[in-house]
């Protein structure tokens, strides 16, 4: 698998982890008798901080292997 494709593979999997917490969230609640913005503030801190954490590192290791995968690109012409 190359680096490019490992890098956007990431990205989109921290997208995903990142409104997985939301959609939870809502799944949650989806028995409340009334919604309001604080009820769903609860949820969201029921649902907790992992997926957010496990996202932003996914962000972070999928932009590093975007980045690796261009410098080698740019190695790879210069040396041409």
């Amino acid at each position: 698998m190359s680096h490019r494709t490992t890098g956007v593979t990431l990205i989109a999997i921290a997208a995903l982890l990142f409104c997985a917490r939301y959609l939870a969230a809502a799944i949650f609640g989806s028995g409340m008798p009334s919604w309001s913005a604080e009820n769903y503030r609860a949820l969201l801190q029921y649902v907790g901080t992992d997926l957010v954490f496990w996202s932003v590192v996914a962000l972070i290791v999928g932009i590093i292997e975007l980045a690796r995968a261009e410098i080698c690109e740019w190695r790879k012409d210069a040396q041409n």
